[in-house]
């Protein structure tokens, strides 16, 4: 049934280029016993002139027909009720003696679809710049309908990654341990330069063809679930592009935020939650551009809210995907924003997004989860939220020092190696203001900030301390595509296509392929990736391991005040307790067992996660300067 919908897809757009009056319907086809109501786009020389009516049998029909403030658009609300049967059905637009017809197909729903699962803390989510992952396919690196094609010399160019590269490697990401897949955007971004990173979408019902199509992305979800790996789709509601097709002849003249002269976000992220903010900064912030390149959706109007719920649900059906990742959460409108959100999970209750807000306080953080207790009663309806303050807490423990700015251990700030390990148990601390710790998503880094193998000095030992807070600490892990081999760029601050760095192994010609594990041995000759087999195989166990472990899953936490640099907490839940111990010093230190006798007190035996080894609470155990050790304790 999939492949006859996306053949019939593809004839009406073949029936529309040659009526010429009807070029685009979206969705581009729908299914039966769907919770969502159906209103489809309709543009056209003219079409808004037109009657539309629907043939092909009992259970669908036509209920509302919608004129746009531009002749070349309807809106037709169209009722699939509970008698629809599955198949093609017509549309039929009517002028006077003119008449087109446009088949439309009405596919049966995939069983269980709406009861599908999602990312939980059970997962680890891995994220990937796919232009930048792997060349799968040479052939369309270019292609003729888009304008920007390949140079890879260029580090804001397009380097031709694709979804035939992601298929090839999804074994490597498996083995690694992650069971989710975050990509950056993979919908048409036809952007003149820079349009690698996916953000200003310029179609958001078709796959960039640099990347493949509908049906690739769609074998690669299904051979990725057939791996136990997870699809999670990185969306953007806040902005389009300028490149988009409908800012040639927009629907409605709010469809986007118009201002003359052009007005530029003021990127405040507290207003939204700002009881004592100003109307005009509010508005500036939710009606501003992101950059002059990306035009700011007005999701106010009514069509153009229902257009991206429609959007949401209709990708979560086609392809079979489990959850979302929305950028740039904070700066739409709230409200419609939120409406969006309790559309896709109404259709899909177990459904799990993921929303970009960037903040370093807890509190505005929170105040984004969906049932979070607001003192002004707004409720986002977004399930999960990104730790931001905690990325930051580990980043500040962990970031190499500046050479000649170093200062003594045990003063404020950073110290001679690194800061103090205690703005992590600072962070953990503000865990009373979140709704739902297990809906948090923490991270080390994403395609936003400088690789950490730069800010942490190229220093193998403070990746492996990083990997195992990500690893232990609660809610939801998510890995930047090969910090895991320690990429570096040279620079600590942020470049943008630098850091988004080809994954060497991935294209054809390669002189080192870090997917294999041969390929890493013979790479450690080369002082770039003298660690890189080594750091890989330290994150596999752990996150190997984590994939079994139910304390970290879904347990409590119980931490200890950070002593000299160093960091003791449990994770725990009655059937297991780990132990992690952080020794950010540079001394070996002994565990001081007497002190943790509130969690230890009759733990017995346990095993080194990382070593295998037999741990007993009474050992004099020790740890190595700037090293973690984690323990596993089962009854």
């Amino acid at each position: 049934m999939r492949k006859c919908l996306t053949a019939l897809a593809g004839l009406c757009l073949a029936v529309a280029a040659w009526a010429g009056e009807v070029t685009r319907v979206e969705p581009l086809s729908w299914w039966t016993g769907m919770k969502t109501d159906l209103q489809l786009l309709v543009n056209g020389e003219g079409i808004g002139a037109y009657s539309v009516a629907i043939e092909g049998g009992k259970g669908v029909k036509i209920k509302a027909v919608h004129q746009a403030d531009s002749p070349n658009y309807l809106f037709v609300d169209v009722d699939v009720t509970a008698k629809a049967k599955p198949g093609t059905y017509t549309l039929v637009f009517k002028k006077g003696n003119e008449e087109i017809r446009r088949p439309y197909v009405i596919a049966a729903r995939e069983k269980g679809s709406a009861d599908r699962k999602s990312f939980t803390t059970a997962d680890l989510i891995y994220l990937i710049v796919p232009d930048r992952f792997a060349n799968g396919d040479p052939s369309n690196d270019s292609t003729p309908d888009t304008a920007e094609k390949a140079r890879r010399e260029s580090p804001m160019g397009r380097h031709g990654g694709d979804l035939q590269g992601v298929i090839d490697h999804l074994d490597y990401i498996a083995d690694l341990g992650a069971t989710a897949l975050w990509s950056t955007p993979l919908l048409e971004d036809n952007a003149p330069r820079g349009s690698y990173h996916g953000y200003a979408c310029s179609d958001y019902y078709h796959i960039d063809p640099r990347y493949g199509s509908n049906e690739l992305y769609r074998e690669m979800v299904g051979k990725a679930h057939e791996k136990g790996i997870k699809i999670i789709m990185d969306v953007v509601t806040n902005h389009s592009s300028t490149e988009h097709w409908w800012m040639k002849d927009l629907p409605f003249k709010d469809w986007v935020h118009m201002n003359d002269p052009y007005v530029n976000s003021n990127h405040q992220m507290g207003l939204a939650l700002d009881p004592n903010a100003s109307k005009a900064d509010r508005a500036v912030m939710e009606e501003g551009w992101f950059v002059p390149s990306m035009p700011d959706m007005n999701l106010d109007n009514p069509y153009m809210l229902k257009y991206f719920q429609q959007w949401a649900v209709w990708w979560i059906e086609y392809s079979g995907l489990d959850g979302f990742r929305v950028d740039t959460w904070f700066y739409n409108e709230k409200v419609p924003m939120s409406q969006w959100a309790k559309a896709v999970t109404d259709e899909f209750p177990d459904f799990n997004i993921v929303g970009e807000n960037w903040q370093a306080n807890p509190d505005y953080v929170a105040y984004w989860q969906k049932d979070n207790p607001n003192t002004d009663g707004f409720n986002s309806y977004l399930p999960s939220i990104m730790d931001f303050p905690l990325q930051g807490a580990i980043s500040n423990a962990l970031t190499a020092p500046i050479p000649g700015r170093e200062q003594p251990q045990g003063m404020p700030g950073r110290g001679r190696r690194g800061a103090d390990i205690s703005g992590i148990y600072n962070a953990l601390s503000h865990d009373f203001v979140y709704h739902d710790l297990s809906h948090m998503m923490i991270f080390l880094s994403n395609h936003d900030i400088a690789r950490i193998g730069d800010t942490f000095g190229h220093d193998p030992r403070r990746m492996k301390i990083a990997f195992t807070l990500l690893a232990t600490l609660r809610g939801i892990p998510q890995m930047f595509y090969g910090d895991e081999l320690m990429f570096v760029t040279g620079n600590p601050r942020r470049d943008d296509g630098r850091l988004r760095m080809d994954f060497p192994g991935g294209w054809a010609g390669d002189p080192v392929d870090l997917f294999t594990e041969e390929g890493r041995a013979k790479a450690a000759a080369d002082s770039t990736w003298a660690h890189a087999a080594d750091l890989h195989d330290y994150v596999r166990t752990l996150f190997q391991w984590r994939k079994g472990s139910s304390a970290v899953q879904n347990g409590r936490t119980l931490h200890f005040i950070p002593e000299k640099n160093t960091y003791g907490y449990f994770r725990y839940d009655g059937r297991e307790t780990v132990f992690v111990f952080i020794n950010n010093s540079d001394e070996e230190v002994t565990v001081p067992w007497t002190r943790f006798r509130e969690m230890s007190e009759g733990l017995g035996e346990g095993v080194n996660v990382l070593t295998g080894e037999r741990v007993t609470v009474s050992d004099a155990t020790r740890v190595a300067p700037q090293s973690a050790l984690v323990v596993d304790y089962r009854p």
